[in-house]
Parts: structure tokens; sequence; C-alpha cells
């Protein structure tokens, strides 16, 4: 197991008859955007598709996708796309993928699919599914798998069990390791322990809480801790959840029918998910507890729960609306706030945010940080030391987490006895071969970020983030001179436009004399021929040093020269 990260390694070779390849294009080294493609015999299939959502060094993203362009030219070689559970980091990328190439047969639980054919219908897409559960045995081309029933924070997840004749791979997807779940469906170590019996070859195990000692707080144990607030609470209260966290919607339903009050769902995927839940069973609704939210108006504050997205600070989500006052829902002195869910890494300057503006008006915000109002979907060390004991994996690949998550988890793997050499810690792009039981890092391939801004798909690049972040943070200054296109003297400006430079744009008029002095020096030196780009260099550097020297700041310069 080696910890140095900082060596990629070269182009993989070609894939050797009875090997079994496994590619990460997601989820290792980032949360989110988790996808992973096996290779054998020609053959591909891909495990979960899903998107990672940007942070504030990405501005005007809306979504980050994996790259798939390893796979762009083989798409037809896809047997089936298998979707572990049904959040947006394991399925938000499938609309992407299936543009082009609409009928890559989908696998995957009830509830998982059904929230995924939801979002395909937005995308106007109509694809091809199989509806799996755990227990079940299914081949898609070589890859003959069985799916194990996983507890996670969203019902009906399911681990993967690959078989092909070049060896067997565990695929967990996100899990916990619940004993008194609200659905009742624990993750099955039985069949865990029965597929280690029979020899795990690659066991791929969830890294995101590997650094978290100790066993995952049960979901039965935030139903009193909401209880109590909905007890005290005198006003109004709003509680913020992933849209797809059906178990913590189901105890804030339960909380509100015991009280008396009713529960508007605000969103449009917290009304879509929960339509669905409840549709297909996996929601109980109490009776007459559920309203539309424009009925709120009509009930007394202390008889009303409104239950919307945005826990991650997302600024368009419903509770960022309401903390910006930009929402027909309001919060004032007396009402309450609950954010039912953990910190995403890289959202915790916009939750703060948000929080903060929820106070600032008066509200009382209770989150994980002050209550057991939330509890984490990922099995702690204790939990996976459990699993590796049971699996006895001959090779052990963390996955979904950060690096420190992955080299957590690799160490966990060892402290259990794997070999710390059949242990891969491996990254986004990393090309892993199974052959002969071993499982070995043999080459890297491009795994980019690839954004989604608005209806663009992979055209915003690294430097039009740069672009963007220094517009951000250090402003724009716009220059504009006009030269004579017969003697090449200056005869209009030039002009200084400045914004999110400086407060008072007086100060561009110390450097106007010195620009019009360069701007005459050069075109002296230009003699009969007329350069206008050299010109705007000039500019671009007179006005740049200035900036830097005088106002501390490096702005986006944009210079205009035009012949008249």
């Amino acid at each position: 197991m080696s910890t140095d990260f900082s060596q990629r390694p070269g182009q993989p070779p070609a894939l050797e008859p009875g090997t079994l390849r496994v590619i990460p294009l997601g989820g290792l080294g980032d949360v989110g955007r988790n996808m992973t493609v096996l290779e054998f015999e020609g053959r591909l299939l891909i495990i979960d598709c899903g998107v990672m959502f940007p942070e504030e060094s990405q501005p005007g993203v809306d979504l980050i996708l994996p790259d798939f362009d390893i796979i762009a030219d083989r798409l037809d070689d896809v047997e089936a796309i298998v979707l572990t559970h049904g959040h947006e980091d394991h399925i938000g990328a499938v609309p992407y993928l299936l543009r082009r190439r609409p009928d890559i047969p989908l696998v995957g639980s009830q509830l998982t699919l059904a929230f995924l054919e939801a979002k395909l219908k937005e995308h106007r897409i109509r694809p091809v599914t199989t509806v799996v559960a755990e227990g079940q045995q299914q081949s898609f081309g070589p890859f003959d798998c069985e799916f194990v029933a996983v507890n996670h924070s969203i019902p009906d997840a399911l681990a993967v069990h690959v078989t092909t004749a070049a060896g067997t791979v565990l695929h967990t997807g996100d899990f916990k390791m619940d004993q008194l779940p609200l659905d009742g469906r624990i993750t099955d170590l039985r069949a865990f322990a029965r597929l280690g019996e029979a020899g795990v070859d690659l066991f791929m195990t969830d890294s995101t809480n590997a650094e978290v000692p100790g066993f995952t707080v049960g979901e039965q144990e935030i139903g009193p801790a909401l209880d109590s607030i909905f007890a005290r609470a005198t006003q109004k209260i709003v509680v913020a959840s992933f849209a797809s966290h059906v178990h913590r919607v189901q105890q804030v339903l339960d909380s509100a029918a015991a009280h008396g009050r009713k529960v508007a769902f605000v969103g449009r995927s917290m009304v879509r998910n929960m339509g669905i839940a409840s549709e297909l069973g996996y929601l109980d609704v109490p009776a007459d507890t559920v309203i539309d939210v424009k009925q709120i108006d009509s009930l007394p504050d202390d008889q009303v729960v409104l239950m919307c997205t945005g826990s991650q600070g997302e600024p368009m989500a419903a509770l960022g609306r309401i903390a910006n006052r930009d929402h027909r829902v309001s919060v004032g002195p007396g009402d309450v706030v609950i954010l039912a869910s953990s910190l995403i890494p890289g959202n915790e300057n916009a939750v703060y945010g948000v929080v903060n503006g929820l106070m600032a008006l008066g509200a009382e915000v209770v989150h994980k940080g002050n209550a057991e109002v939330h509890t984490s979907g990922h099995a702690s060390a204790g939990e996976l030391l459990y699993c590796y004991n049971i699996v006895r994996p001959r090779n052990v690949m963390p996955i979904h987490g950060e690096v420190r998550h992955l080299i957590a988890n690799g160490k966990l793997a060892e402290a259990t006895g794997v070999p710390r050499e059949r242990i891969v810690l491996a990254r986004d792009g990393h090309v892993v071969d199974l052959q002969d039981g071993i499982a070995t890092v043999v080459g890297a391939v491009p795994s980019e970020y690839v954004y989604v801004d608005g209806s663009s798909v992979g055209q915003i690049s690294e430097s039009d983030l740069k672009d963007r972040r220094i517009l951000g943070d250090e402003g724009f200054i716009s220059l504009f001179a006009v030269v004579s296109s017969e003697t090449g003297a200056l005869i209009a400006g030039p002009e200084i436009h400045a914004r999110g430079v400086a407060e008072d744009t007086a100060v561009f008029e110390k450097i106007r004399p010195e620009l019009v002095s360069a701007l005459a020096n050069a075109i002296a030196e230009q003699a009969d021929r007329r350069d206008t780009h050299q010109l705007q260099q000039v500019m671009r550097r007179v006005v740049g040093r200035y900036v830097g020297q005088r106002l501390r700041r490096r702005p986006m310069i944009i210079p205009l020269v035009i012949e008249s």
C-alpha cells in the first residue's frame, strides 16, 4: 500500500486475456461523481454514474460530471449501468451518459430506478430499465452479478458482487451497519460472509467515514432529538435535508403528526421524490399531515412544518432563498430551522453563510454541531473492521472518499491482516488489473472534471474558472482608445472603466497621463505600420503595474484599441 499520490502512472498496457480491469472515473479523491468501469473480454460494466456539486472555487458551475472520454467510443460495449442507490452522487450523471447512447440498460432497485426515471423524464429520455432486489442474481454479458442488501441513508440500497472468469469483485456502494434501521432492512452480513467464504478477490469499500472511530449512530436515535425540538417549538419549524433522505422525512412526518402540525414539502426535487417514495410504499404519510405549501398562509405558525432542500448551502435551493429573503416562505424570531444533514467537505462556507443569514433574521438554527438531529449514512471504522474480518478479501481497494479517507480505510484493512501489498490505493483514472488473484495499478487514463454550466456540458475549462475567480475576487478593468488610421495619432481616449476594483474611480486619473505618454511613445516607434495589438499590450502593462503597486489588486484587464 503506497500512500504517495504525487506520481501518476503512465499509459496502461493493452488488457491481457483473462484479466479483469477496474477503472474508477470518479469518487476516489473527492466526495461525489462516483463511477467505476469494469472491463472483461472486451465488454464493459459500469457501477454508478454520479455527479459532484461545485465548490466556491468553481463559480457559475451547476454540476461536475465524471469524464466519459475513455469510454466515449466504446459505448456499444457497455452491457449495463448498475446503480447501488438513488443519491445524486451515484445517479446524477446518468442522463448525460444516456445522451450518448440512450438504450444502455439501467439496473437498480425499485426506488433507485423510480428516482432516476423521474429525472430522465425531465431530460426527455426513455430508459431501458431492469429492477433487481437483494438476493437476486443476473448476468450482463460476461459479468454475473449478485445483489446484496445494505443499509444507508436512503432505502433500497444495494451492494453488488460481480463474478467473472478472472475473479470476483464485491462493491459495497455507500453503506453502514445500523442494527435498528427505520425500515428494518439491515446490511446483509450473512451474504458478505458467504461471499467471503467463496472468495472475494477485490473488495471495494466505502471510505467516507473511515477516519471516524467506533460505529455510526443509528437512525432511531435521531427521532427523540427531533421530537424534543417539536415539543418546545412555539412557532414555525423548517427542516432542511437532502431531497432523497426518505428516512429523515419519515421522522419529521411522525413528529409533526404527534404534535398536531402540518407538513409542506418545499423544493421541486423534494416534492417529486417524496411523492415517489410515498406512492411506492417507502414513506408512510400519516393521515391529514401533508399539505400544499400554498396552504401554510391559512394556518398559525405553531401548526406548520416546512420540509425543504438546501441543507448544503446551495444558493438556489429553498433554504438558501429563505435566508436571502427571496422565497415565499419567511422566517423570523421564534422560528426554528433544523439542518438535518452532514456537511459535505467543501460546502462549509456556503452552509455557514446560510446559517448566519437565518440567524440574522432571528431564527434559531439547530444542526448536527449542536444537537443530535442527523446521523451519517456511512460505516465508521468499527463497522469497516467488522466487514474486513467477515469478508477476508484477497485484495482491497478503498473507494468513495477524499485521499485522507482512502488512506484511513487502507490502514483499517491492513490492521485486519490484509497484506500491505494487496491494498490498492488508487485515484480517479487509475487503471487496476486483477490477474491471477492479484490487483495492481498498471497505468492511468485521463479523468478530468467535466463541468455543466447551464445548457453547456464540458465547454467550461479550468482557464474559464480562473477568469471567473479573478472577476469575482479582483474585479474588471476595460481600457479603450482610438487611433487615426492615417497618422496613427491618438484621437480618443484612453478611457478607463473599472468594476469591483476600487470604490472611487478617480484613482485611475493618476495613471491617465502615464498611459497617454506610453501610447504616444509606442505609436511613434511604429512609424508607418499600425499594430493595435501591441498598443493594447502597452495599455495592459501600464495599468496592470499601477493597479498592482498602488491598489494591491490583480484584476482582469481587457484593452481595446481601434483605428478610425
